[in-house]
């Protein structure tokens, strides 16, 4: 390691980092939304099911407000941390300031209006009505997760520094990390921008939809647990940083 690298010192006062939590609830977020929906085909397949509408209520408020909460704030506070990166600030501010309000508003909807929903005749199409004018906003939040990944590989984004922990062992080859975190990004993406055409199909009790909801769902699923596993392992990455550079 070089003199250069070893006298890098930070002023934590003045950089504020959270992106653990919100990986680590972005993460849980998509894990839990692609639960929910195997829940909820279950009950269109089988009416005997159960869909605990109490509970996802609570998860999904729960992170919800993680999400908006880190979010918005990180969203409104320019720069968040005065010798960082704006950048962070439209990367995991903005996009889980989205998030967040999206799971938000499924705990509420959840928690007024579930026991309508597991009573419907076809619960899958009583959700798609419900959520079919919300849809544009999660395509539009799809189509910003491929601007924020292509922006990740332009600029050679998301590297961290050498005196981090095991990430740091890449930061003389950025364009690693910049892949994986842009891909990360550009799959949760390809989700979102599926999700209002699968809701559209999904709007009838047939099965046209089928092809689109197991791609929305692998995509989310892997991404999320990659970014619960990823926000995880900051945890340590992060302490390590920040006890390598005090």
């Amino acid at each position: 390691m070089s003199m250069a690298t070893e006298a890098l010192k930070i002023d934590w006062a003045t950089m504020p980092t959270y992106n653990t939590i919100m990986s680590l609830a972005a993460g849980a977020g998509l894990l839990a939304v692609v639960i929910f929906a195997r829940d909820l085909f279950g009950l269109r397949r089988n009416k005997d099911a159960t869909l605990s509408t109490d509970g996802w209520s609570l998860a999904f408020g729960v992170l919800g407000v993680i999400l908006t909460a880190t979010g918005l704030h990180m969203t409104l506070t320019w720069p968040l941390a005065a010798g960082g990166f704006p950048f962070d600030n439209i990367i995991f501010g903005e996009t889980s300031l989205g998030f967040g309000v999206l799971l938000l508003g499924a705990a509420l909807y959840l928690w007024k209006r579930g026991a309508a929903l597991a009573s419907a005749v076809d619960p899958v199409a009583f959700a798609a009505t419900t959520a079919r004018p919300l849809s544009l906003f999660v395509g539009g939040l799809g189509l910003s997760l491929f601007a924020i990944a292509a922006a990740g590989i332009t600029y050679q984004l998301f590297a961290a520094p050498a005196q981090e922990p095991i990430s740091g062992a890449f930061a003389a080859y950025p364009m690693i990390e910049a892949t994986f975190m842009s891909g990360l990004f550009a799959v949760v993406g390809v989700g979102a921008v599926l999700f209002p055409v699968a809701i559209a199909k999904l709007r009838t009790a047939g099965t046209a939809a089928a092809g689109l909801v197991k791609t929305i769902g692998v995509a989310w699923f892997l991404t999320g647990l990659a970014f619960l596993l990823f926000g995880a392992m900051n945890y340590f990455t992060h302490i390590g940083l920040i006890v390598h550079t005090m």
